[in-house]
Parts: structure tokens; sequence; C-alpha cells
């Protein structure tokens, strides 16, 4: 599970990536809010962690922000703010969840997990006679179940995650290799395996832009 953590109590911040990481939770932790619009293009996250009283901006309005650009991520709102209005206030804008300070570290994993579960209620698709499911691995054709490898079923979620979209290398790299450096050949030795599986023509290549899931 992929967290995005916008945090600028340093040692909060560096407290909870720590914790976070041990929980077996991919965490990235920005303590400059400001990055945020460059981090939210390049990669993907299965819950967004924002709190409400930063250096630079508002968390509310980094809600406002987010759902404006389309990104449906479950948002999970931590702050020291107790008040109903401030609840309603990122409710209304489309936070998913509020935890206030302090909190149990354990409470917060058990919220993220709730998020990510409900994230992926609509992680199903179907094409052709290929059926779908990222949250739970599993893909068949007909009644057959079809394996994958780990790095394949990675980038198929991403994909998935993308449907229509074209999705450039960087952002396969970020997602997939979390930024490694892998060459072209490696990345299309996995499209080949994915392409064995799913009913031809469904993945596209744009020479120069990157691929996209049909």
């Amino acid at each position: 599970m992929k967290i995005l953590l916008v945090e600028d109590d340093r040692v909060l911040g560096e407290s909870l990536e720590e914790y976070l990481k041990l929980e077996h939770f991919e965490t990235l932790w920005l303590w400059d809010e400001r990055k945020l619009p460059n981090v939210l293009n390049i990669y993907e996250f299965d819950v967004i962690v924002i709190d409400l009283m930063l250096n630079y901006s508002r968390g509310e309005d980094l809600i406002t922000f987010i759902r404006e650009k389309g990104i449906k991520t479950p948002i999970l709102i931590l702050t020291a703010k107790k008040r109903v209005e401030d609840k309603e206030t990122c409710f209304l804008r489309g936070a998913d969840d509020y935890l206030t300070k302090p909190f149990e570290p354990k409470e917060l994993v058990l919220r993220l997990s709730a998020l990510s579960k409900r994230k992926h209620i609509d992680s199903f698709i179907n094409i052709g006679d290929i059926s779908i499911n990222i949250d739970t691995k599993i893909i068949l054709k007909g009644s057959k179940e079809i394996k994958l490898s780990k790095t394949a079923w990675d980038l198929l979620t991403l994909f998935v995650k993308r449907k229509g979209e074209i999705i450039d290398k960087e952002t396969i790299l970020n997602y997939v290799w979390g930024g490694k450096a892998v060459g072209e050949e490696v990345i299309r030795a996995y499209i080949k395996e994915l392409r064995k599986v799913l009913p031809e023509g469904t993945i596209q290549n744009y020479k120069g832009r990157g691929y996209k899931l049909s």
C-alpha cells in the first residue's frame, strides 16, 4: 500500500514515516506541501494523509485542489483541530476520514487499511473475456485463473487505475520500480507479459509518449 503523508512537523512526520514503513506501508513524506502538485503528477497513492495546519497552505485548500484535479484517492485528515465545524468543512471538500491528535498509531494503521479497501471496491474490470480484480490480485480468463509475476501485477494495477490515459515512462518507473533506473527493454518485457494475457490491442504503444490500456 502506498501512502502520501503531508505533515510539516518534522518530528511527527519522521516518526510516522518510520512507523508506517515498519507496518509495511510504502510511505512518501512531504514536509513542504508546496511540492504536492508535482508529486501527484508523478506518483499514484492508495491513501493521502494531510495535516490541516501547514506552513504555506491550509489543509482544507489541499483537499479542494486534489479533488478538482479529478483525483479520487481517499484522503485522511490528521490534525489537532477538533471542532465539528472543521470536520464538516473537510468532509464537504472531499475528505474521507478525520483523525484528531493525539492519536494511537495503531488506530491510524487501521483507518488507512479501511480506506484502502474502500478505494479498491471499484478495482474490478472486464476486458473481453478477461476479468481483473487488482484488489484480490486475481485475473481470470473465463473460469481459469492466470498467474502473473509481482512486477507485472504492479504494472497492470497502474494501467487499470489509469485506464484510458497515456502513461509515460517516468510514471511507470516511479510506480512499479520506485523510481529506480530501469532500461526500456525491461519495461517492454513486462508489457509483453501482459499482452500475452490481455486481448490483442488492449495495451497500445504511443511512441515517445508511453502506453495506454484501452
